[in-house]
């Protein structure tokens, strides 16, 4: 099966990300294509949250051993499958990529295509510039420069924050994306 996800930044409002991957494909190999889609370098730490239909984080996988000592199982990138976790259309995940504020990419499985296989993982649709993968705090700290400039009023930080609004004004809409996108054949 190859999955079809849509990435989306609460920071950039145009940027988009489509990433086609097959199921049996791990967690580290989907984090490698949104890597390779964005430019971001490699050396960060990352995780994924398997979220519910509210985008309330539910299971993470790590890029590396945490070694939490919890009683909760740990989960790594490089050792788990997508199709472990991914079994819907419409599973909602966030890929955190800077650790340091929180900042994410919200992800959605918009499609299961049963019968196809993928040998790597292929970005199909790349709009817009990703937002830094790291914030520059001696920018955001230097009184010349109001924070607010420079992260917007909508911020993922912000107190204000609403995670319904990326939903109702992003995912709703994604409808319209789709139908602007020719689909590619396998």
């Amino acid at each position: 099966m190859i999955y079809r996800f849509l990435l989306l930044s609460d920071e950039v409002s145009e940027f988009v990300r489509e990433i086609k991957i097959d199921s049996e494909a791990s967690f580290l190999d989907l984090h490698n294509a949104i890597i390779e889609s964005t430019g971001y370098t490699s050396d960060q730490m990352c995780s994924f949250f398997i979220c519910d239909d509210d985008w309330s984080r539910r299971t993470e996988i790590t890029l590396i051993d945490m070694n939490k000592a919890s009683e909760e199982d740990n989960y790594i990138m490089e050792d788990t499958p997508l199709e472990e976790f991914l079994e819907d259309e419409e599973q909602k995940l966030i890929y955190v990529f800077d650790y340091m504020t929180e900042r994410a990419f919200f992800i959605e499985l918009r499609e299961i295509i049963p019968g196809k296989t993928l040998a790597e993982a292929v970005c199909t649709r790349s709009e817009g510039i990703p937002p830094p993968q790291m914030i520059n705090f001696d920018e955001i700290m230097d009184a010349k420069t109001p924070a607010t400039n420079l992260l917007g009023e909508e911020f993922y930080g912000d107190s204000e924050y609403d995670i319904n609004e990326l939903y109702n004004e992003g995912f709703s809409g994604l409808e319209n994306i789709e139908n602007s996108f020719e689909e590619e054949s396998y």
